[in-house]
């Protein structure tokens, strides 16, 4: 693991794909990204030759995953997982048929190539402590705390008052309990769920635990064909109910969505929503009744480098599924055309559109009216089409659209548009060439203390909007921060008692945005988007590689606190009323986990959002992606003897 992150630190690479990433690039000097005119770098260099490897890949395995094969995940996708995850499919996993004529030595080589890392170089963990005695107990009269990733039914990621017992009073007090290290891990994006006695989280590897909360011994692990990078739900059971089997749902890199008992962690059902090779899921499934409602986005924008790529056929949607059987109810595109051919590229290679318009985000329930809403990206292909950069009501029931809110028309864009730091635009970028504004973070629900209900969504581009959720008519818009290939606003706002909680990266990135930045923490008054306070946050990075100011992660609020990580590795909480930070903690620094290896934090980012229960605060940390700090651990603090009785679940 340390061997790694050494290795991490000593490139940078000045290459932009907006909420995705990127996939192999050109080599490049070691040049420490602060040293760059102070603009962030959104990838890495190559940090092993692998010829061999290469060489086998292209001979055996190029056909299908460079495109081939509509089946297959693009390696772009593959790329994005550990060398041990790849090596693992090709000797007892999904790959094991395609993979029998390879010797195992070719196997590493291929796996090593892909993921650009030894085997081994994601550090040695020791194996995790098995749960015995009463931890190895499931408490069934502990219904799920949450009913889902946004913990309440509009994802306004309220912790309320029965929940929560850190307050004002004693926030100063939190203390680390313990840490976890995961295995073959480089980042930390899978927000931890709690139900009886336990936590829930998925990991870069692919593994999803059941650990026991008060040791982190571990009670079940289940394998994913690849990362999950999103929220685990629980399904809710009758209280004291010890027949009942509640189910764990999550979704993984590849695009599979699962069902696993939640007591054992045995599979119930799988299932691919979208058959395209580059879909995959980032926000977390939302489970309201009987129905799953599984949100779909894709990395397709980074295959359109390749000039020979015909771009774009990737579509949006929602698929609703049968939360016990699997079985699909509906599915509904973001992009209601099917892409189609709209002429050729400079090069020759045929143009298809639209497409795009992907779902980072988990859905959000409105019960009185029977819809869900949820937030779309960019069209990847032109033309515009009207459901790109938008907020989506659909009924529940049936999936058919009430209304949609588009807030930024013509942004039309994909990773051939490489303008930034003064390079040429490939062919397949479109001419709209962005403003890539995606909304990453999901649209909200919430009712104001007058009674009033509106939808509020925040935009990569720093806006907020409050939105009518009977006619998606605009209420207010506030602009909030500038902007920035990684936000402005990235994974999610948080509200509580009629403030809207507004997380800003603003990177200095190179990528043009106007305006003055405001990376930090601030509060608007949600009646009328008014701007109550402002919590700027300090350059602490002092150099340090791959570290940039900014708030890029999902917040999290209760009635006195508001909490969220920074992409410079610091924890923050504030105080709800003023915005000054009450604690703070440096979480990119080594630790010592619960099995005694030697892990580390990083990054804070993406949808894994800081969830807190009783007297206990649980911190993702570790983002190797998009240039930012790797790490591995999952963090739990608590403040000594202070309770908070066990929740009563709707």
């Amino acid at each position: 693991m340390m061997q790694f992150r050494q290795a991490l630190t000593g490139a940078g690479l000045v290459f932009v794909l907006g909420l995705v990433g990127c996939e192999e690039a050109p080599e490049a000097d070691a040049v420490p990204v602060n040293e760059q005119l102070g603009v962030h770098s959104y990838g890495y260099a190559r940090q092993i030759d692998e010829p061999a490897g290469k060489a086998i890949y292209e001979e055996y395995c190029a056909t299908c995953h460079d495109g081939g094969d509509m089946r297959a995940p693009h390696k772009s996708m593959v790329r994005l997982m550990s060398a041990e995850s790849i090596h693992k499919a090709m000797t007892e996993g999904a790959m094991q048929l395609q993979a029998e004529d390879l010797a195992d030595s070719d196997r590493v080589r291929v796996a090593e190539y892909l993921a650009d890392e030894r085997i081994g170089d994601s550090g040695d963990v020791s194996p995790p402590a098995i749960c015995t005695g009463e931890a190895a107990n499931f408490d069934m009269t502990e219904q799920p705390v949450w009913p889902g990733w946004g913990l309440t039914r509009g994802n306004t990621r309220h912790i309320t008052a029965d929940k929560i017992s850190i307050n004002r009073g004693n926030v100063a007090d939190l203390k680390l309990k313990w840490a976890f290290a995961f295995p073959e891990a480089l980042r930390v994006r899978s927000q931890p769920a709690l139900a009886g006695g336990a936590l829930f989280v998925g990991s870069h590897n692919g593994k999803v635990y059941a650990l026991d909360r008060d040791t982190a011994c571990v009670r079940w692990t289940f394998q994913a064909s690849a990362a999950v990078r999103n929220g685990i739900v629980v399904s809710p059971w009758t209280k004291g109910d010890d027949e009942a089997t509640p189910l764990a749902y999550f979704g993984d890199l590849l695009g599979y969505v699962y069902a696993v008992n939640a007591q054992t962690g045995e599979l119930v059902w799988r299932d691919r929503p979208d058959t395209h090779p580059n879909a995959t899921m980032t926000g977390a499934p939302t489970l309201y009744g009987d129905t799953l409602y599984v949100p779909v986005s894709s990395l397709e924008v980074i295959v359109t480098r390749n000039p020979d790529y015909e771009c774009c056929t990737f579509r949006g949607s929602i698929v609703a599924f049968d939360s016990r059987t699997g079985e699909r109810k509906w599915q509904t595109y973001s992009v209601v055309d099917a892409p189609s051919p709209k002429g050729v590229t400079s090069v020759g290679t045929t143009r298809l559109g639209p497409s795009g318009a992907p779902v980072w985000n988990s859905p959000s329930i409105d019960e009185k009216r029977n819809q869900i809403f949820f937030g779309t990206g960019e069209n990847y292909s032109s033309p515009d089409s009207g459901t790109s950069d938008s907020i989506i009501a659909l009924d529940m029931e049936t999936g058919a659209v009430n209304w949609v809110f588009q807030a930024t028309v013509g942004d039309v864009w994909n990773g051939a548009c490489s303008s930034l730091g003064g390079g040429d635009n490939g062919p397949n970028c479109p001419e709209e060439d962005g403003p890539d504004v995606d909304f990453g973070a999901g649209a909200t629900l919430a009712t104001t203390s007058d009674g009033r209900d509106l939808v509020i969504a925040g935009q990569k581009s720093g806006d907020v909007y409050a939105l009518d959720p009977d006619t998606g008519a605009l209420v207010w818009k506030t602009n909030v921060g500038r902007g920035s290939l990684l936000g402005g606003i990235n994974f999610g706002i948080a509200i509580a008692n009629d403030k809207v909680y507004v997380p800003i990266a603003d990177v200095i990135d190179g990528s043009g945005f106007p305006g003055e930045r405001h990376p930090g923490m601030h509060a608007l008054d949600i009646n009328s988007g008014k701007i109550l306070w402002r919590s700027p946050m300090e350059d602490t990075c002092n150099g340090r590689q791959y570290c940039v100011p900014g708030i890029a992660v999902a917040a999290t609020a209760s009635d006195e606190l508001v909490f969220a990580g920074g992409i410079d590795g610091y924890m923050r909480i504030y105080d709800a009323d003023t915005g000054d930070v009450l604690w703070s903690y440096q979480t990119a620094q080594d630790f010592t986990d619960v099995n005694g290896t030697q892990s580390y934090g990083g990054a804070i980012s993406g949808g894994a959002g800081a969830v807190a229960y009783g007297n206990t605060l649980y911190v993702s940390s570790g983002y190797a992606f998009n240039g930012l700090m790797p790490g591995n651990v999952l963090l739990a603090f608590e403040v000594e003897e202070e309770t908070v009785s066990a929740p009563e679940t709707e």
